[in-house]
Order: C-alpha cells, then sequence, then structure tokens
C-alpha cells in the first residue's frame, strides 16, 4: 500500500526535526556505513519507521519523549511484524550514553535477530 501525501509530507517534516539521539544515529546508518542500505523517516503503510532497512526487513523505533502511549506503540509494533518485518525498539537515552553498543545490537539485529532478547524493550507484564 503506497503512503498517502500527508504521510510523506509528515515523514519530511520529521526528516528536519530530529532530535540528537536520531540524528547521531542516522549519521552512523547513512551511506550504507552498515552494508545495507537504511532509509530514515521512511512511510510504511499508515505508520512513518524512523529507521528501516528493507533489505532485511528491520525497524528501529527510536523511543523518546513522543512515545507515551505504550497501547498505540504496541498497535504500530504488532502492525510491522504481521507484515513479516522484525522491530528493533531503543530508548533514546542508550544512543546518546553508548551509541557503539547500540551499533553492536543493530548489527547483531541484521546478523541474528533471533539472538536479541526483548528487542521491543517491553516490560514483561504487557
Amino acid at each position: 500500500m503506497p503512503a498517502s501525501r500527508r504521510l510523506i509530507r509528515f515523514a519530511r517534516q520529521n526528516r528536519r526535526d530530529t532530535g540528537l539521539a536520531e540524528t547521531l544515529l542516522w549519521n552512523e546508518l547513512r551511506g550504507k556505513q552498515l552494508g545495507p542500505r537504511f532509509r530514515r523517516q521512511d512511510p510504511q503503510g499508515p505508520y512513518i519507521a524512523d529507521f528501516t532497512c528493507r533489505r532485511h526487513k528491520l525497524v528501529i523505533e527510536v523511543d523518546d519523549w513522543s512515545h507515551t502511549d505504550p497501547a498505540r506503540d504496541r498497535d504500530r509494533d504488532d502492525w510491522f511484524l504481521s507484515r513479516g518485518w522484525f522491530m528493533l525498539r531503543i530508548d533514546d537515552t542508550e544512543i546518546l550514553e553508548a551509541l557503539d553498543e547500540t551499533i553492536d545490537l543493530i548489527i547483531q539485529a541484521l546478523e541474528d535477530p533471533q539472538s536479541i532478547v526483548n528487542p521491543l524493550n517491553r516490560p514483561e507484564d504487557w
């Protein structure tokens, strides 16, 4: 399903208004530095994913102050998961405090996604 014009405009706006953690992460992902190509603020169906690697069907969501509705995040995760994407949620403070470890986690997700414990960073009681 192609993205709507409204969603594409919103994605473009998001690319201009990224936070520090997303900017730092994008600087590491852009230009095939990790091998495969990543996209930033990528419209997919009714959602915009922070980062995607379409070749590996990997979505990386950076959780920051804007992620205040856990039910909405679950719905979004479920939508991607039901379409065969692997979801990796990373808290923005992890990127800011441990960028190298974050990159290592993304490389692990590209190579062996099943080895990642709790990729959605969900509490046990969800």
